[in-house]
């Protein structure tokens, strides 16, 4: 059976926050498809909500982000999770 694959829209975008809820500006992290391979980004609250309306954002949960989180500790220390 061969296997479709997918459009670049059919892609779920995933989104991390990275600001405090009280903060004028949203920091950021945006991926698609991929939530290990993010980009960094800042926008103006109301832009952030369009943002995330245009895109049906997922949020990352607790597990992706802390496996994103020991990736990056591991590529940056040499090891999984330990700094």
């Amino acid at each position: 059976m061969e296997q479709r694959i997918k459009t670049f829209n059919e892609y779920t975008r995933y989104i991390r926050v990275r600001s405090a809820p009280e903060d004028k500006f949203v920091e950021f992290d945006f991926a698609i498809g991929y939530p290990e391979l993010f980009v960094e980004l800042v926008l103006p609250r109301d832009a952030f909500k369009v943002f995330c309306e245009h895109n049906n954002v997922v949020h990352m949960d607790s597990d992706m982000i802390r496996q994103i989180d020991e990736d990056m500790i591991k590529w940056r220390f040499g090891e999984k999770g330990h700094r």
